[in-house]
């Protein structure tokens, strides 16, 4: 059940937010042990919680769709009594007292949380593959990997044990679980949804963001999520995009991609053609400098956040360590230069938005690649699991501006195939007006896991 189905439901008394979390706790029960995409299940808390939705709702007190249902936090995401382990074995035990503003802002907008979801050690990887915490498992294939870091997110979602769920997004971390998941997921304008409370990877590369089924649970949990003011737009029934200038990148974008993978965009790019959106060719700024550029900030910021805990190397896992490694040894003068050369090119894509409303890109060049799997090649050219995921995402984390990932298609071998849109800062609005349309017209959201 979507959101918005759960929120009708709940309003014309044809079940209960008890009902809706009771059967949440139960698939959670039946599922989770394949998928592992749940570190804590918060069942007591979640049924008290859902208690109090239904007295309210009772009462006439409605405080919005995601009223009494259940979605489930990334455990990156503060929240107050409940332990928040980021993934890893220093913070295992790590108990806040206090909710990060995004939790408070979904328990205001009355939602219940019923857990919170693996991720890749201290956000900082696409795989999800947790030395600490087990593997988070791709609900399409439980031999392949959810990606990451929001890997359990996206698997709960995509699996049905959540309405939606938080994720958070540095170098594409909503968005690639959302492609190898098919699922929809939003990385918002940067500091559109506040980062405080969350525990911090690259400070001026994070966003915070929602993941749920369908394009207009994404617009729900977006506004619910959001720092004042936003619009509250949630596309309707019926969504018009005739006229609207789709760009559509002549370089960089559907290089070295699977045939799979650039037939499903290319038919979504005639979806929205047929739809009566104008495409329009553009040339990108140089993606692979930008790309550069994102790495060494990372870089240089997660050795920052988290240098104070490098004495105790044995509790890293081997990757996030070799990353830990790798930036220690990037000078603060190769940082600034980074951050300058950032400001330029944020300026030279930004010309892009006089010409187009959006543009479309794949979200990952293939579907999900097996656990454990460490390279693939594409186009002739072996590439690295980790860098092939990110490379067509990290640049919109240096750039700042928003993302929506969404499927648009599923392989021969029944895999999730994702569509990226990109918009200029704060057109959140824009993403999801033409996600829903190309959602509706597509017709593949409603296909599920083992369908």
């Amino acid at each position: 059940m979507t959101i918005l189905e759960a929120a009708a439901a709940l309003r014309a008394r044809k079940v209960s937010s008890v009902e809706l979390v009771e059967e949440s706790l139960k698939r959670i029960a039946r599922v989770n042990p394949k998928l592992n995409a749940f570190i804590t299940v918060t069942s007591e808390a979640a049924l008290e919680r859902a208690r109090a939705a239904d007295a309210e709702l009772a009462k006439g007190v409605d405080r919005g769709a995601l009223h009494g249902v259940p979605i489930a936090h990334k455990d990156l995401v503060m929240t107050r009594g409940v332990r928040t382990t980021a993934g890893s074995k220093i913070f295992s035990d790590f108990v806040p007292d206090q909710d990060a503003v995004v939790a408070a802002k979904l328990n205001d907008a009355g939602a219940v949380m019923v857990g919170k979801t693996g991720l890749h050690e201290l956000a900082y990887g696409i795989t999800s593959t947790n030395p600490h915490f087990g593997a988070v498992r791709n609900p399409w294939d439980v031999e392949r990997i959810p990606g990451g870091s929001s890997g359990g997110s996206g698997a709960a979602v995509a699996a049905e044990l959540v309405a939606m769920a938080t994720g958070t997004d540095t170098g594409g971390s909503i968005r690639i679980p959302s492609s190898y998941c098919g699922t929809v997921g939003l990385k918002p304008t940067y500091e559109r949804v506040s980062r405080r409370g969350v525990f911090p990877l690259g400070l001026t590369l994070d966003h915070i963001g929602p993941m749920a089924r369908t394009v207009r649970d994404t617009a729900v949990a977006f506004q619910a999520m959001a720092e004042s003011p936003v619009s509250g737009y949630v596309p309707g029934e019926q969504v018009e995009i005739r006229g609207l200038r789709i760009g559509l990148p002549q370089n960089y974008y559907f290089d070295r991609l699977d045939g799979e993978v650039a037939a499903a965009v290319r038919g979504a790019v005639q979806t929205a053609a047929a739809l009566g959106a104008r495409m329009v060719d553009v040339t990108v700024p140089d993606m692979d400098a930008v790309t550069v550029v994102g790495r060494i900030v990372l870089l240089v910021e997660a050795v920052s956040n988290l240098g104070p805990y490098l004495g105790r190397r044995g509790d890293f896992g081997a990757d996030v360590l070799m990353l830990m490694d790798q930036g220690r040894l990037i000078s603060g003068a190769a940082y600034a230069d980074a951050q300058r050369l950032r400001r330029i090119q944020i300026r030279e894509f930004s010309k892009l938005w006089a010409d187009v409303d959006c543009i479309f890109t794949p979200c990952t060049p293939t579907a999900a690649p097996k656990i454990g799997q460490m390279s693939l090649e594409l186009g002739g050219v072996a590439e690295d699991v980790r860098l092939a995921s990110t490379r067509l995402m990290r640049g919109i984390n240096v750039l700042g501006i928003p993302s929506l990932a969404m499927p648009c298609g599923f392989t021969q071998g029944g895999l999730p195939i994702g569509l990226q849109i990109l918009g200029a800062p704060r057109k959140e609005d824009t993403l999801l007006r033409v996600g829903a349309a190309l959602e509706d017209a597509l017709g593949v959201s409603g296909r599920r896991p083992g369908s």
